[in-house]
């Protein structure tokens, strides 16, 4: 697969190697994605804005072209950390990312959370 197609332009440089890995392991190889590092009171808006959760939580995904069928440049979307409140930022942003590309662990059979695994284990950070 080739992955000349992607542009993490708007991702933190320590977490491109996670983010890459993700997106291999999504079978997705072109888009456009970032990633941003906010605080606590940040992602509390942002979950009480999108999620009606009034509370800060690790991680919050927004996903743009979600059935990749666009005229340009894929957009895949944006992955939002609060590295206050993840345990590992690194696997935050393996979490956001398979969001991105169409997992989700509240209704799959545990599809989302193997692959999850399996990528931080090929990141050499174990699974969590």
């Amino acid at each position: 697969m080739i992955f000349d197609a992607l542009d993490l332009s708007d991702v933190p440089g320590e977490l491109k190697p996670a983010v890459v890995a993700s997106l291999r392991a999504a079978d997705v190889s072109e888009g456009h994605l970032s990633v941003e590092l906010v605080d606590e009171a940040r992602i509390r808006d942002l979950n009480r804005e999108h999620r009606g959760l009034d509370r800060p939580t690790d991680v919050l995904s927004f996903p743009i072209d979600e059935d990749g069928e666009v005229a340009g440049p894929r957009e895949l979307g944006d992955v939002v950390i609060c590295p206050e409140r993840a345990a590992d930022v690194t696997e935050a942003a393996v979490h956001g990312v398979l969001h991105l590309c169409g997992f989700d662990h509240e209704s799959d059979d545990g599809e989302m959370l193997a692959v999850q695994d399996e990528v931080m284990s090929q990141l050499g950070a174990g699974a969590g």
